[in-house]
């Protein structure tokens, strides 16, 4: 099939203040999410003005992305929309159909497999292009990336760069901590056509990061960003919690958070680690350095491009770069990631 554009799309965040709690109610629509969650959540943005560092991010990499495709003879125009709040994708669908778009590749920032971190976008291209009606372009999403050069290489030299902060004589006593958004257990166990496969990624990426950037150091995956109702198993152990048992344990002196799960620094990031993460490990007497993410690493910029040209390419199955072992898959089987009944 002819291609004829890109779209990015991304999550979405709240730009000024009274954006927020409308954008929070966005994120949480039917998942029974108690209010005074929402509130707390809020209070998270509130604290940087109101303001999520996402979409400023989703700019810069937009920008990057067209920089990088003019750079190298690919002519397709790269659009993008969010999924929670401004702009959103029914309105860039929109744009792309009275631009002539027929038949787009998406880009979504979440490199993983799962309900919400794959599906749930596949489900809301499709809402926006039912919004849009029957001369919306289709659109068709660009494969998971969670073991691509462009997305590994990245986090491996940030987690080198962030070792490096750390006194050296404490080497020894030094752990990585590989973080990603928890997410329910049920929807966990759903994730892919045999389950766990949200899981597994993200196991492979810390493998790959962790072998490539301090083989001689321990590492351990733990999860983040809980929302959910307290009634409903999430995956565990919480970031803050994994902390407190390593200093229980007292053989570890200092950590390297990595958060393999994100390609920037939005607010779960900025919030949930460097502010929360941070605060736990001072109390409890550990050193800490929190790693970068890809944001717009020329690398992960060209990784986007890369994973266009598979599917543009005649011969683009020949093109595919990866670094990982498990099995990958162009378009998402209708068995996949079948989100779990709510409780």
């Amino acid at each position: 099939m002819a291609y004829d554009a890109v779209v990015l799309v991304s999550f979405g965040g709240p730009e000024r203040p009274e954006d927020v709690m409308p954008f929070l109610q966005n994120v949480t629509r039917g998942r029974g999410v108690p209010p005074e969650r929402l509130a707390e959540v809020a209070q998270h943005y509130q604290h940087f003005g109101g303001v999520s560092p996402i979409n400023q991010q989703s700019r810069e990499l937009l920008a990057a992305i067209r920089a990088d495709f003019a750079a190298h003879g690919l002519d397709l125009p790269v659009y993008w929309g969010n999924r929670n709040w401004h702009p959103m994708l029914a309105d860039t669908v929109t744009q792309m159909r009275d631009d002539g778009v027929t038949n787009a590749l998406a880009f979504v920032t979440s490199a993983y497999g799962g309900y919400s971190s794959c599906r749930q976008y596949q489900e809301d291209i499709a809402a926006a292009r039912a919004a849009v009606g029957p001369d919306a372009p289709m659109i068709e999403k660009l494969r998971q990336f969670w073991d691509h050069p462009g997305f590994v290489e990245p986090h491996v030299d940030a987690v080198r760069a962030a070792l490096e902060q750390l006194d050296p004589a404490k080497r020894d006593s030094t752990r990585l901590v590989f973080t990603a958004h928890s997410v329910p257990t049920s929807m966990a166990a759903s994730a892919g056509p045999h389950g766990g496969r949200y899981e597994a990624q993200l196991r492979e990426t810390a493998r790959l990061v962790a072998a490539a950037a301090a083989p001689d150091l321990p590492y351990d995956l733990v999860w983040q960003s809980r929302s959910g109702p307290s009634h409903v198993p999430w995956l565990e152990p919480d970031v803050n919690d994994h902390l407190a048992a390593l200093a229980q344990a007292g053989a570890t002196t200092s950590v390297v958070v990595s958060p393999i799960g994100f390609v920037s620094d939005h607010l779960e990031v900025v919030w949930d680690l460097d502010t929360e993460a941070l605060e736990t490990a001072k109390q409890l007497g550990l050193d800490f350095v929190r790693a970068g993410t890809p944001g717009t690493d020329p690398r992960f910029v060209a990784m986007v491009r890369e994973l266009v040209t598979e599917r543009t390419d005649p011969d683009g199955v020949r093109l595919r770069r990866r670094l990982g072992e498990l099995p990958l898959w162009d378009t998402c089987p209708a068995v996949c990631c079948v989100p779990p009944r709510r409780p």
